[in-house]
């Protein structure tokens, strides 16, 4: 595994030395785009405005518009401006990780000891897990400040990266419905609805990505001449007197079974 930033964890006065993972993998199938007249495939060029030619991403720098004018930055710029935390994951506060919302969560990535650091490393890790509680920091990565929470799991760290509260849009702009419409009898059912579909424990290796096998299968199929054509699914949408039948319905039913692919 290659890491993709090396740095350390600011842990009050100790500077704990560590490498950043990416956590996550695409379960994407890896598809081109082709011209639909000879399948050949589609190139994306950086191009020069003026000129009209191919730059090569050696030639290639970033720049701010100010005052009409371009300033030019190179990766000191960026390091100069946060020298300490381009390098450092600044440890803010600690809190119950319940407090956070998940609309804030953004991507996992995991932290390995660096050489020097695992003692350091293993110190912060068995003191979460003992007090309960995730670490709450800031850090700079390419240009951009990230804020984190970082959690035990296992014998590893995992940093999560979150969103700035400013960030989050809010919903004024969305025409939501109140709740003055929704009858006694429906929310019972709905509720008792919830608790039969409702399980002890949450277990996430249940979900397989079956959409990816399904579109591969067909691919395969295509390839040999073959094709099936499934009926179109059509979106229902149901009257409100129909709300009550229809939740009356679900509750008597069998629980919906998934199937692994």
């Amino acid at each position: 595994m290659r890491a993709i930033w090396t740095g350390a964890i600011g842990f009050g006065l100790v500077n704990i030395p560590v490498k950043m993972y990416s956590a996550t993998q695409t379960s994407n199938l890896d598809l081109d785009m082709l011209d639909k007249h000879d399948n050949a495939n589609i190139r994306f060029m950086r191009v020069n405005e003026q000129t009209g030619k191919e730059v090569a991403w050696g030639d290639i720098v970033k720049g701010y518009m100010l005052d009409d004018k371009y300033v030019v930055l190179n990766d000191e710029d960026f390091e100069a401006a946060a020298q300490k935390k381009s390098q450092i994951v600044e440890i803010e506060e600690f809190v119950d990780e319940q407090e956070i919302d998940s609309t804030y969560y953004e991507a996992p990535y995991f932290l390995g000891p660096a050489k020097g650091g695992e003692k350091a490393y293993a110190l912060l890790r068995e003191a979460l897990a003992e007090t309960k509680k995730v670490a709450i920091g800031t850090y700079v990565m390419r240009g951009k400040e990230h804020l984190c929470m970082l959690k035990p799991e296992g014998d590893a760290l995992i940093l999560v990266r979150l969103r700035f509260a400013e960030e989050i849009r809010g919903t004024a702009e969305l025409d939501l419905p109140g709740s003055t419409g929704i009858k006694p009898n429906e929310l019972k059912i709905a509720k008792a609805l919830i608790g039969q579909l409702t399980n002890k424990k949450f277990d996430i290796e249940k979900y397989k990505d079956t959409y990816h096998a399904a579109l591969m299968k067909m691919i395969k199929a295509k390839a040999k001449g073959k094709q099936k054509v499934e009926p179109k699914f059509k979106v229902v949408r149901s009257n409100a007197k129909d709300l009550m039948a229809q939740l009356k319905a679900s509750l008597e039913g069998d629980k919906p079974k998934r199937k692994a692919s």
